[in-house]
């Protein structure tokens, strides 16, 4: 048997997520059932991680197991040809048996685009929120110190989303190693904040940047944003923003993060 590790870049726009779901289109059901029409074997891919709906990623890591003697180039160029013009597979390769593409992750990188600007031009409107009513850069630039090193994210977790048996014991417990937020003028104002972690529990990016708006346009306070964590009560924390917004932008394997 062979490991075949994918990179996978995809517009989640037209589907309900990663997951596979009986009754959904999903970026892994549409992949599985390519690579069992290819390889005629019951193909199960395991991502990076898990996109909700309307979701997009830049870079997702998967991994699936195969007897087939197809070449990665094969499998690369026939996935390309099955799938969706919104799915692409950006790289194929063998890799060590021990591989996991969720498993052996160190890190993950996430970006979201939002935009406060009074009209939203129309093809930035599947792929940035828009979020009017102003926005304070450097009021909100002060909060991010607040989410380095290692905490309990429960405040800024969607309520139900994890598998405390599959977590390891870790809970709602995750290391963010850095976040940033910046204004981009060209080719359209809008805002882009950045964040990499060892891990994120679902919703949480969209929950922090929602939060992080929140305090943007005067509506919480960067002392209140800080005791958040603390308060370990998703209630208490801004809403969730818009999935149009948030992309997995890499997954890294190694040191190269630090």
């Amino acid at each position: 048997m062979r490991t075949i590790k994918l990179t996978i870049s995809f517009d989640g726009t037209d589907y309900s997520g990663w997951q596979r779901q009986s009754n959904a289109r999903t970026i892994q059901g549409d992949l599985e059932d390519k690579l069992s029409l290819m390889t005629a074997e019951n193909i199960v891919i395991h991502g990076a991680g898990r996109t909700d709906a309307g979701v997009h990623a830049l870079a997702m890591t998967a991994h699936f197991t195969t007897s087939s003697s197809l070449e990665c180039y094969a499998f690369r160029r026939g996935l390309n040809s099955l799938l969706d013009y919104s799915v692409k597979i950006l790289h194929a390769e063998d890799v060590d048996h021990t591989f996991h593409a969720r498993i052996s992750a160190r890190a993950k990188e996430y970006h979201y685009f939002f935009s406060t600007e009074d009209v939203m031009p129309p093809c930035r409107r599947l792929y940035c929120a828009h979020l009017p009513l102003g926005f304070d850069l450097q009021r909100t630039r002060k909060c991010l110190s607040y989410l380095i090193g290692e905490h309990d994210f429960t405040s800024f977790e969607a309520s139900g989303s994890r598998d405390r048996e599959k977590e390891n014991g870790r809970g709602a417990v995750r290391r963010i190693f850095s976040a940033s937020l910046d204004y981009i003028e060209d080719p359209y104002p809008e805002y882009h904040f950045k964040i990499c972690g060892d891990g994120f529990l679902r919703k949480m990016v969209r929950n922090i940047a929602g939060t992080l708006v929140e305090v943007g346009q005067h509506r919480m306070g960067n002392d209140y944003f800080n005791r958040l964590i603390a308060m370990k009560d998703r209630s208490h924390a801004g809403p969730t923003a818009p999935a149009c917004g948030l992309f997995l932008k890499q997954v890294y394997y190694g040191m190269e993060f630090l």
